[in-house]
């Protein structure tokens, strides 16, 4: 399993970095897990062939992470020509979300005849699913439910498992979210400064022991936790990272 970090940023472009977007590559599978508003430039610059990408996987709905669906969907309507059927998936709600958000950002866009087969599919805990080849698990976080559900996933093929917190604060739903995974990409918003909804790494350090991976990369950082470059544990996510399971 390939993991190709295109973005790594948080809300606000901190640190001159993309939006939350990242590429899974996993046998004959390729999706994109998240598609935050300044993914269609990301992917852009790193020349990803989106017609190779046969499903877009939301941890939640908020711009910086589901932002960049409308481009990414005219964008294969009108610029690439797609005709390869598209998946989109993600938490309860998926398809009124999308529909809205097409409606919002293009007006009349929700209407359109796509060139395209589109299937919406909700993956939800409790519920395991497979995209692209790849088995998905979902596990409830803890983040702004007016955006959500918001989910973390696990991801699974060929034996090796990725997961990935999106964004939450501290919850115990990290622990089995991380149990036994090859590497967990999660937020690190701040570095010691607790949110509702936003994980900070003092936190993270007190329960790194609970946390069943031999790898953890902290993403989503804001400026507080970019300010701090000493070495830790832990590895930095940037954008253009891969991780290779």
């Amino acid at each position: 399993m390939k993991v190709t970090i295109h973005g790594s940023g948080d809300a606000f472009g901190s640190g001159g970095r993309f939006n939350t977007c990242l590429q899974i590559e996993a046998g004959d599978g390729r999706l994109l897990l998240d598609c935050g508003s300044s993914s269609m430039v990301a992917l852009n610059k790193a020349g990803v062939s989106r017609s190779r990408l046969s499903t877009l996987l939301f941890t939640h709905f908020h711009g910086d992470h589901f932002g960049a669906l409308p481009s990414f969907l005219l964008d294969a309507q009108f610029v690439s020509r797609r005709r390869e059927p598209l998946t989109i998936a993600g938490p309860a709600g998926i398809e009124h979300r999308a529909r809205h958000a097409l409606e919002a950002d293009f007006p009349g866009a929700s209407t359109n005849r796509w060139r395209f087969p589109i299937t919406y599919v909700e993956v939800t805990p409790g519920e395991p699913a497979e995209l692209a080849g790849v088995a998905i698990e979902a596990f409830a976080m803890v983040h702004d439910e007016r955006a959500g559900p918001c989910q973390g996933y696990r991801l699974t093929q060929g034996g090796k498992t990725f997961a990935y917190s999106g964004d939450t604060a501290w919850t115990d739903e990290l622990i089995p979210l991380a149990a036994g995974a090859d590497a967990l990409l999660v937020e690190c918003y701040t570095w010691d400064r607790v949110l509702a909804n936003h994980l900070d790494y003092r936190t993270l350090r007190a329960h790194r022991g609970d946390l069943d991976t031999p790898r953890i990369i902290l993403t989503h950082m804001g400026p507080d936790m970019l300010a701090h470059g000493e070495p830790l544990p832990e590895t930095r996510a940037h954008d253009g990272m891969v991780l290779v399971l």
